[in-house]
């Protein structure tokens, strides 16, 4: 239940702060006192967005608070999922709005998101407002009805997330299938590049030696010349290099008996002597080696068109890509061959996800069906206490051909106020004043169905007076007995039933309009009920009247 509320800085109230108590109390006040400014207040702490404007004129922040006892609910799941410290019996859940725009949230002084601040907003308190009442002609409002009094919540999540799978499993079948389509359209294109890559017999670094070996066989004229003339520098009988480095090793080697530092010397033109030797025997041999193949040339060129082609054709660069592209193809080939039996096993698979699914739907079914006719009853006879004697009503629950979010089935409420008036929708044909009591007597129903903590009833006696007014206000009364239940009502009938009274009001200064909650004494309540019977005079028989509805 909500036990306290505070405000600050919101709209025209300075600070506010009033406790609340269990069973059904009443908020009352003038046209324009304020009474939307409260709820406003109130649906920011459950979750609603913030505007900046809500913040009272000239104010930095606005921050709202609101104490509630949650001993007889076991919220320990939702706060280790959320990262918020876990209090069995109480609860805060405060809200800051910034002039900058920003918007905090805290639950029990943890930072929250505005998502989470919701999702445990709407298990503590239902706020039903007037423009709610359009929802009885909406048929997700009547499905969530009949799941409410069938105590469907845990199978309707089971069948939803059964849902969402085979939903996802039915949307991969449809891109296999479409990408098999495309597969299997392009299945004699991949196996002709295939074909043509594998004749090719490419060999990874086949292209750089290839191409090397063109470049000494276009120049092989030249190639061979230059190493000839090498040779000849090197080897001459009369000025090579090498006849010169064995005169110089001779003459170093004479110089042995008499000059201490030739052996270095014979050393070193020893070495330099054989390598040069050698160098010029190689350069002998490869000179020779090389020779013009016109032949080979032909083929090299040949070969290296057709990796060229290839390589402009698929845009890549090397052989390894053009092989890395080989293998590709090869594993697309190799998944249209086995996507047939991909389609199989998925088809398998959303066969069965559907079976779950629908047995699900099928439990759902069978509990709205088991229900149908004792909401009916109750709903009529609750009805008809508030003045319609001669209500019909009925609850179809109908199968259809396709799943959707709620199962097989669609709801539809038909309803009649008149014995002469056949049963039709309840948008059609029900009054303002019929929705109210058609209103008043679901939520109560939903309300102990669900266990909701805390229900708020804005004005939800639109339309009705008198007698009516008066049952409804005990139908709030009873219903207040097993939870906590409060109304703001205009009517003083409803609000001399409640058990606790507040009231809204206004007052003015030279600088400002301030809205004020105040919970009244026993005299003031009297006055309070006074003033909504006779109007801004109060009479002496407006306040005996006030006397005998309060039972003093």
């Amino acid at each position: 239940m909500l036990k306290s509320l505070y405000i600050k800085n919101y709209a025209l109230i300075d600070s506010l702060e009033i406790d609340f108590e269990q069973g059904f109390s009443v908020i009352t006040g003038e046209t324009g006192a304020g009474k939307s400014i409260i709820l406003g207040a109130l649906s920011l702490i459950l979750g609603q967005r913030a505007d900046i404007k809500a913040i009272k004129q000239g104010e930095s922040k606005c921050v709202i608070e609101g104490a509630f006892d949650v001993s007889a609910y076991d919220l320990k799941a939702f706060c280790e999922e959320k990262g918020i410290e876990y209090d069995p019996g109480n609860y805060i859940l405060r809200r800051e709005i910034l002039s900058s725009g920003k918007s905090r949230a805290f639950i029990n002084d943890s930072p929250v998101s505005l998502t989470d601040l919701k999702e445990l907003g709407s298990q503590l308190i239902d706020i039903h407002s007037q423009h709610q009442n359009l929802l009885l002609s909406d048929t997700r409002f009547q499905m969530q009805v009949v799941d409410a009094l069938a105590g469907n919540k845990e199978l309707l999540k089971k069948y939803q997330q059964a849902f969402h799978f085979y939903k996802q499993a039915e949307k991969a079948l449809d891109e296999l299938k479409e990408s098999v389509k495309k597969s299997k359209e392009e299945e004699d294109y991949l196996r002709f590049q295939i074909e043509s890559l594998r004749e090719t017999a490419l060999q990874d670094g086949e292209q750089e030696e290839l191409e090397e070996e063109q470049e000494t066989l276009t120049h092989a004229e030249d190639i061979k010349s230059a190493l000839f003339r090498i040779h000849s520098l090197l080897s001459d009988d009369d000025s090579g290099i090498v006849s010169e480095l064995k005169e110089s090793l001779n003459t170093a080697q004479q110089l042995a008996k008499v000059y201490s530092k030739s052996d270095e010397i014979s050393e070193r033109l020893q070495t330099a002597y054989i390598d040069m030797k050698d160098l010029a025997s190689e350069m002998d041999k490869l000179a020779n080696d090389v020779e013009f193949n016109p032949e080979r040339l032909a083929f090299i060129e040949s070969r290296l068109d057709i990796i060229y082609t290839l390589q402009k054709k698929y845009h890549v660069e090397t052989i390894a890509d053009l092989l890395a592209l080989y293998e590709e193809f090869k594993r697309k080939i190799e998944s249209i061959e086995s996507s047939d039996e991909q389609v199989v096993l998925l088809e398998k698979e959303v066969r069965e996800k559907h079976e779950k699914m629908l047995a699900l739907a099928q439990q759902l079914s069978d509990k709205r069906l088991a229900i149908t006719g004792s909401f009916e009853k109750e709903l009529t006879d609750r009805v008809a206490y508030l003045g319609m004697p001669n209500i019909r009503f009925k609850c179809d629950i109908i199968a259809g051909e396709h799943p959707n979010i709620y199962g097989m089935d669609s709801v539809l409420f038909q309803f009649s106020a008149n014995k002469n008036v056949p049963l039709q929708p309840v948008a059609d044909i029900a009054s303002g004043g019929e929705i109210s009591r058609l209103m008043l007597c679901l939520k109560s129903m939903i309300a102990g169905a669900t266990a909701l903590p805390s229900i708020i009833f804005d004005e939800i006696d639109t339309g009705v007076s008198g007698e009516i007014a008066d049952k409804m206000g005990e139908v709030m009364r009873e219903f207040g007995k097993s939870m906590q239940v409060i109304a703001i009502t205009h009517l003083p009938q409803i609000a001399a039933k409640g058990k606790v009274h507040y009231k809204v009001y206004k007052s003015d200064d030279e600088a400002a309009t301030t809205t004020h909650l105040i919970q009244l004494s026993d005299a003031q309540r009297l006055d309070e009920i006074a003033r909504m019977l006779s109007g801004s005079t109060v009479t002496d028989a407006a306040v005996q009247n006030a006397r005998v509805m309060l039972g003093l």
